[in-house]
């Protein structure tokens, strides 16, 4: 499969905050900067003995490659049901007290957070399984994809996914496996 872009190319990203909450369980999508002390302060309960806080931030290389930024879409309204059901399905599992994911979306530079998981149950072992399956379930499932840029202007189109290749980004559209131009989601599709 090739993939091309145009080297400007902005993905598409809603102007507010996508939202899913019930009083144990707030799942968003946002183009705004993430804010980890609210998502410590939803799961924040009486009756829970440990909080779990997991931060994923925009890191500087791939692969010896240097990363000048990420930026993130997705098809949102299928993604913020996916986010739910996976912490809806985590919540349950290992009985925590509430959950929270909060994934950016749009550009997210180098340092700044792309992912906030925050977790709390009545013991700390349950919520470090739970934490660290909230966010493997969610580079595995949710409708999320990233444009990887290279120092130098290249870039690459992943399912947002650790290890996963992805698809070069080039000059004149992203190329499906069908030979038509479409968007990121041929480069990976929710994760599967």
């Amino acid at each position: 499969m090739s993939a091309t872009e145009p080297p400007t190319y902005q993905p598409a990203v809603p102007s507010t905050p996508i939202t899913r909450s019930t009083p144990k369980i707030h799942v968003e999508l946002t183009p705004d900067p993430l804010n980890p002390q609210e998502a410590t302060t939803f799961v924040r309960s009486p009756s829970a003995g440990a909080t779990v806080l997991f931060i994923g931030t925009t890191r500087d290389s791939f692969n010896d490659l240097p990363v000048s930024s990420l930026a993130y879409t997705s098809y949102a309204p299928l993604a913020i049901n996916t986010l739910y059901s996976i912490a809806e399905s985590i919540l349950q599992k290992h009985e925590c007290t509430k959950i929270t994911i909060v994934h950016k979306l749009g550009e997210c530079p180098i340092e700044e957070e792309s992912i906030v998981i925050a977790v709390s149950a009545k013991h700390r072992q349950a919520a470090w399984r739970a934490g660290e399956e909230a966010l493997e379930e969610t580079k595995k499932r949710a409708e999320i994809w990233k444009l990887e840029r290279f120092e130098g202007g290249e870039g690459v189109w992943r399912a947002n996914r650790d290890g996963v290749m992805g698809v070069r980004v080039e000059d004149e559209g992203i190329q499906t496996e069908g030979g038509g131009v479409n968007g990121p989601g041929t480069a990976g599709t929710g994760g599967t």
